[in-house]
């Protein structure tokens, strides 16, 4: 049995779950049992197991793990540059999105071709054959790899593409009464993933010298992260306001910086759109689309400058494109939104 996992609510179907603290694949063959399926210690044996788990003639391209270090035989994390993207696509069910998945593969080539992150460094969870699906434990899984011994210089991000929600909050946390949640691919049976829980995870780990970086395109995702300064762009508030919960609860890091860009402010709706498409057929998220537009096309890119030109693509779509104007009413329009854990410039270089 997996000492790192415990048992939480499963789906009817066996689950396979990745645990990156034992390394191995853990799948759920009864009510009762967690079994460990144990990865040769080898490069060429670890694509064999996954060939065999995931039925696949050829897994050699896909890396589950980071650097493989034959001194003590076992693979470990990626030093330096670490991501974890997230796509789900909620397939067969009510609300699908078409978009996540074309997102999350943008997001990795965006990431390997200018920010330099290696390609093994990079851990997707998406709806498709060749990745492990982003369940809930998945999910919390690989968090807890993300920041797991970060170590001064780690540069480490988290994307997240799917369906955000809000929910009461009971512990006087936040300020507007709601705590954010990311949806998970099973979250009508093992539930939602909520705020206080993601930065208890990928927040307050982080020690000196080490930045997150969290990507969320999803509705009501403005503090996903809980962290305490949030900047506004307003003219008249123009600056960064303080987001600290109420109840006087630590919500910082232990050390490090953790940054958030997300899609909408907290009470706004995200899109899944092809209106930045050239052929008017790809689904993807606006938030995606205007971030990536705005990194890949300036050679020197600032906070301020990326908040600028996200807001400014996303305005010049609801004007030509008639299905945003239906989603983004007036007083509703998808505005995204920079968080901190500290106060900084926000002319500073943006850099992963």
């Amino acid at each position: 049995m997996c000492h790192h996992l415990r048992k939480s609510a499963m789906s009817s179907t066996n689950e396979r779950v990745y645990c990156f603290d034992c390394q191995e694949f853990v799948s759920d063959d009864s009510d009762t049992n967690i079994q460990c399926v144990k990865l040769n210690s080898d490069p060429k044996g670890l694509r064999v197991s996954l060939r065999k788990l995931f039925h696949r003639k050829d897994m050699s391209h896909h890396n589950y793990q980071s650097s493989y270090d034959e001194s003590i035989g076992k693979w470990q994390p990626t030093r330096g540059k670490r991501a974890l993207l997230c796509a789900v696509t909620y397939n067969k069910q009510k609300y699908k999105l078409k978009g996540t998945n074309y997102d999350v593969i943008s997001m990795q080539e965006l990431l390997t071709t200018r920010f330099k992150f290696p390609k093994s460094s990079i851990r997707i969870l998406a709806e498709m054959d060749t990745h492990p699906h982003p369940t809930k434990r998945n999910i919390q899984e690989a968090l807890r790899w993300l920041v797991k011994d970060n170590q001064p210089g780690d540069s480490l991000v988290f994307y997240f593409s799917g369906h955000g929600l809000r929910q009461p909050d009971f512990f006087d946390d936040e300020i507007d009464g709601f705590d954010e949640t990311i949806c998970p691919l099973d979250f009508r049976t093992a539930g939602m993933i909520v705020d206080n829980e993601i930065n208890d995870t990928i927040v307050r780990p982080l020690k000196t010298g080490v930045k997150l970086h969290a990507i969320i395109d999803a509705c009501h995702s403005g503090t996903i992260l809980d962290l305490p300064y949030v900047y506004s762009t307003k003219n008249d508030r123009k600056g960064w306001l303080d987001n600290r919960p109420p109840s006087g609860v630590y919500k910082g890091t232990s050390g490090g910086h953790a940054i958030s860009i997300s899609a909408c402010e907290d009470n706004q709706l995200a899109a899944d759109t092809s209106a930045f498409s050239e052929t008017g057929k790809q689904m993807e998220g606006a938030m995606t689309f205007t971030f990536r537009k705005a990194v890949e096309n300036t050679t020197r890119v600032t906070y301020a400058s990326l908040l600028a030109s996200m807001h400014n693509d996303i305005l010049a779509a609801k004007r030509k494109c008639f299905s945003l104007r239906g989603l983004f009413h007036r007083e509703r329009l998808q505005e995204p939104l920079l968080s901190s854990s500290k106060e900084f410039d926000v002319n500073d270089p943006f850099v992963l």
